[in-house]
């Protein structure tokens, strides 16, 4: 334990630095906009102040910016825990000829920066007539390579002696993964799920180029309505950011147990 002490001197004040925004963002959230805009700086609040709060909860829209960002997520998450952990288990199981190529293919997706594609992506969506939907929200978010990678990696540190039994007893090749490799896999569909929440939550460029109208807004793109060019409305932006992190908050407490788990399993093999 004695050993530990050293990590500790380091890793406190370093914790303590990556919190001081969040912890700053709660405070302004409680000020009045003529305390936050005052020179120099306030660092605690004369009154505790629920203006901010008021103002977003109050406001008609930010429900339905709340729901649609709920909507977008969610289907984001079961598509990510259905379609990556399938085709994961595809490469790292089934033989089948140009397997090795097809992974690398989806591979070297991951070094194309994002802001490349959203062009083409526009334009293929205009085609279908899915611009300003929450289907153009959501879409992009059905799979990942990362998805992909990382529960090939898992799959790949589990025994395939377990397989191999329930293959005897009779399971076919989708009875064995529903039955006995998916519920082995729960830290890592865990992980995935966490990763996929937090990127889908807090996605900002895209849905700000591919909606439009004010009813399908997602929250990030909402709360930008907040801050203007002459006029920002810090309190209730401070606000809605703190109602807005309290999620990724919540499921980052619920899985975290997993995470040392699954990365230790993913890194083991290649």
């Amino acid at each position: 334990m004695k050993r530990q002490w050293p990590y500790h001197l380091i890793l406190m004040p370093l914790s303590l630095l990556f919190a001081a925004p969040l912890v700053w963002m709660l405070i302004t959230s409680f000020m009045p906009d003529a305390e936050i805009n005052a020179f120099p700086p306030r660092l605690w609040p004369s009154h505790i102040d629920f203006g901010g709060y008021l103002k977003v909860l109050t406001e008609d829209s930010y429900p339905r910016w709340f729901g649609n960002t709920l909507l977008v997520t969610a289907v984001a998450v079961v598509s990510h825990l259905v379609l990556c952990s399938l085709a994961g288990y595809g490469f790292a199981r089934l033989r089948f000829r140009g397997r090795g190529v097809a992974f690398v293919a989806i591979m070297a997706t991951v070094m194309v920066p994002t802001q490349v594609l959203m062009i083409p992506t526009f334009l293929v969506f205009k085609s279908f007539g899915l611009i300003d939907t929450l289907a153009a929200a959501f879409l992009p978010w059905l799979a990942t390579a990362f998805g992909v990678f990382l529960m090939r990696q898992f799959f790949l540190s589990l025994p395939r002696e377990l397989e191999e039994a329930a293959r005897i007893d009779g399971c076919n090749r989708l009875g064995v993964f529903f039955r006995v490799v998916l519920p082995l896999a729960r830290p890592a569909l865990a992980t995935l799920a966490v990763f996929t929440f937090l990127g889908a939550w807090n996605d900002l460029i895209w849905p700000l180029i591919a909606i439009n109208s004010e009813e399908t807004y997602t929250l990030q793109v909402g709360l930008t309505t907040f801050a203007g060019a002459r006029h920002t409305q810090w309190s209730a932006l401070m606000a809605g950011n703190v109602l807005a992190t309290f999620p990724l908050i919540a499921a980052f407490v619920v899985a975290q147990r997993h995470f040392i788990a699954t990365m230790s399993f993913s890194g083991l093999k290649g």
